[in-house]
């Protein structure tokens, strides 16, 4: 198989495309889930809550399996983890569920992708790491993307009030996710990715369920099937495969440029949410999209010997 002979770097980069490609499709399926008919719409909290449920079977077996023979976790291991699985997949999560109450799948992604910008800033800040000239060109391309679909997103917004309320709580998202992030490379190199992403996960279904559970009734869970197969659709296709994927970029190529090329997936998602959530597309979307896609292929582009 031609992957085989694929270099570590050239590897992570597509484990990196790959995950990018399964997180541009979690707004998509959160749209498609809230505009179910019923009597009672479906709430952030209990969609979040089926998300975690579905995806729960997935990580409490890889983390018994690479939990066998593996060193046992320290007191430091544990806190680290906890801190890092409340912040990454519990508190992101929750606010950019709510975020997509208010605003489109295009504009959450675009601002959700300020968070590769913020996490290398706190790399830069505070853990001493350099900021190469690639990632400033890639950042600097892709903003401008970003600021391009944003204009277009706001122009077309009936309610100036719900962009502003859901966008701030989509900027709380990639906050907190950031820091996940900026936090993640080290118990990933010493734990192994896959070992890491199912404790830090589990963690995450553990804040989640319990949350749920003090704010909502049991009888909560019991949705239409197609809030239901939206669900599923988000633990598998949007939460398992995406979290290991790029939970092993990152132990290749690193944060910095696991997050960068991660600024694809709001280009997928303008791209899909246009045919299966009829959202409006526009020549400021196309330009943006391009700018976005040509910095993801400069920070992706291998370095020459």
């Amino acid at each position: 198989m031609p992957w085989k002979h694929w270099s570590t770097e050239r590897i992570g980069v597509a484990l990196a495309i790959a995950a990018a490609f399964g997180f541009s499709f979690k707004a998509i399926f959160v749209k498609l889930a809230y505009a179910v008919p019923q009597a009672v719409p479906v709430d952030a909290v209990t969609l979040l809550s089926l998300r975690m449920v579905f995806a729960l079977p997935f990580f409490a077996w890889v983390g018994l399996r690479e939990g066998r023979g593996a060193p046992p976790l320290s007191r430091r291991d544990w806190a680290l983890i906890t801190v890092l699985g409340l912040l990454g997949y519990y508190a992101s999560s929750l606010f950019d569920f709510i975020g997509l109450h208010y605003i489109s799948a295009g504009l959450e992604r675009l601002i959700l992708f300020t968070y590769p910008t913020l996490t290398v800033l706190i790399g830069v800040l505070f853990m001493g790491r350099p900021l190469t000239r690639r990632e400033i060109g890639a950042i600097a391309l892709s903003y401008a993307g970003i600021a391009l679909a944003f204009v277009h997103d706001v122009k077309i917004g009936d309610d100036t009030q719900a962009v502003l309320i859901g966008g701030a709580f989509v900027f709380a998202s990639s906050l907190t996710y950031a820091l996940y992030n900026a936090g993640a490379a080290d118990p990933i190199r010493r734990l192994g990715s896959a070992r890491f992403a199912a404790l830090a996960m589990l963690v995450s279904v553990g804040a989640t369920q319990a949350h749920f559970f003090v704010t909502q009734p049991l009888t909560a869970l019991i949705q239409p099937w197609p809030v239901l197969a939206c669900g599923i659709g988000m633990a598998i296709f949007s939460t398992v495969l995406p979290v290991f994927m790029q939970s092993a970029a990152v132990r290749r190529i690193g944060p910095s440029r696991t997050v960068l090329i991660g600024t694809l997936g709001p280009v997928l998602t303008i791209f899909f949410s246009w045919p299966i959530l009829g959202e409006p597309f526009s020549l400021e979307q196309l330009a943006g999209a391009g700018l976005v896609l040509a910095g993801v292929l400069l920070v992706s582009r291998q370095r020459r010997a």
